[in-house]
């Protein structure tokens, strides 16, 4: 979703608004690769004079001044003879629909799944950079441990204790780096293992996402277990999900359950948002050589054969891990490095994808209240 804000004050009388809506209108936004909506109650202008100052509203976060779209904003407006004063951008990030049946939470607009259909591929550290990415775009962001058996955000985050809770029935959520963060980790013994059965995982991991005070988050980046067992059933049917990505790495036996996996959300109706690619290829720490030792182009073929958005692919570097291990994982560690980099350029394919979903209607549905008789 992108909304256009330009208020309109007074304009010169040799430029009409219509003249304006036209010049935008055959603006294509370089992230979405569609054309601006520039209805009229979605234009507002400020006169300066000759020119105009003009405000966009994205519906994902404002990311390096969005050189690309000003560019051509400003091409558009001035090849239609229109004088640009001050062009800005801010963001608004909307919320999103979910499954059928169900409703998103009250203090989060979007709730992303980051899943694999197999275990060693890399997606937590995925999802914990991810999440960072987005919180240093300039998004409110939350970051939710669903593996119940290995829990890894605590470490990854470097965060310790127990969340408190102010009334006995709710807890606050754990910070690290910005985010906020619950983990069934931060609940438990360093070194006591999750020895449960199905519900009763399933039960904790909803009730780490509903007793947790989620503080007006735009996003919620929730990590995974690897798989399709219980909490990833129990995850795409009964948590309000605005859709979900795939990590795999190339190897043929991860793209085999990672397909297993995206056929699990698209069968429960929730959209896969994209795929990444993990460990697409080694780069030596010595010599930088490069060599593809799981193989190469399996997730973007996956991507592809499914009509998937391709959100992109990450190396298996060795200084990933060592910082994720740290505590401080790339995006912050190292926040200029190449590694940063396709971590942001993921997260911001990723919300311009979760802004083109359709928008959340449930406030304009009646709520089914189930009253004894």
């Amino acid at each position: 979703m992108l909304v256009l804000s330009i208020v309109f004050t007074r304009i010169p009388m040799s430029t009409t608004p219509q003249d304006i809506r036209a010049a935008l209108s055959r603006v294509v936004n370089p992230d979405t690769r569609k054309s601006l909506a520039v209805t009229e109650a979605e234009l507002r202008i400020d006169a300066a004079g000759d020119a105009f100052d003009i405000t966009v509203t994205l519906g994902y976060p404002v990311f390096n001044g969005e050189t690309a779209l000003r560019e051509t904003i400003q091409q558009a407006l001035a090849g239609a003879g229109i004088a640009l004063g001050r062009l800005e951008f801010r963001s608004k990030i909307a919320t999103h629909a979910v499954q059928r049946g169900l409703r998103p939470l009250d203090t989060v607009r979007n709730i992303i799944a980051v899943a694999s259909g197999k275990g060693g591929v890399g997606k937590s550290t995925t999802a914990v950079n991810l999440a960072l990415a987005l919180h240093a775009q300039g998004a409110r962001v939350g970051l939710l441990d669903a593996d119940i058996y290995g829990p890894s955000v605590p470490i990854m985050l470097g965060l310790s204790g127990k969340p408190k809770s102010a009334d006995g029935k709710s807890m606050e959520p754990m910070v690290g780096h910005g985010l906020q963060a619950n983990s069934i980790g931060f609940l438990m013994d360093d070194d006591g293992p999750a020895i449960w059965r199905g519900p009763m995982v399933t039960q904790a991991l909803t009730q780490l996402l509903s007793l947790t005070n989620w503080n007006d988050l735009d996003y919620l980046i929730v990590d995974m277990p690897p798989g399709t067992g219980d909490i990833a059933l129990t995850m795409a049917q009964k948590v309000p999900l605005t859709g979900a990505v795939i990590v795999t790495t190339p190897q043929d036996l991860a793209l085999a359950d990672a397909r297993k996996g995206l056929i699990m959300f698209q069968k429960v109706d929730v959209p896969v948002l994209g795929i990444v690619e993990n460990m697409s290829m080694h780069v030596c720490s010595n010599c930088g050589h490069v060599e593809p030792i799981f193989g190469q182009d399996g997730g973007r073929q996956l991507a592809a054969t499914y009509h998937l958005p391709w959100l992109g692919s990450l190396p298996l570097q060795l200084d990933i891990r060592q910082e994720t291990d740290s505590g401080r994982p790339s995006v912050v560690a190292s926040p200029q490095g190449k590694a940063a980099g396709l971590y942001h350029e993921i997260a911001r394919r990723l919300a311009v994808h979760v802004a083109g979903q359709p928008l959340d209607d449930s406030g304009t549905r009646p709520r089914v209240v189930a009253r004894p008789t």
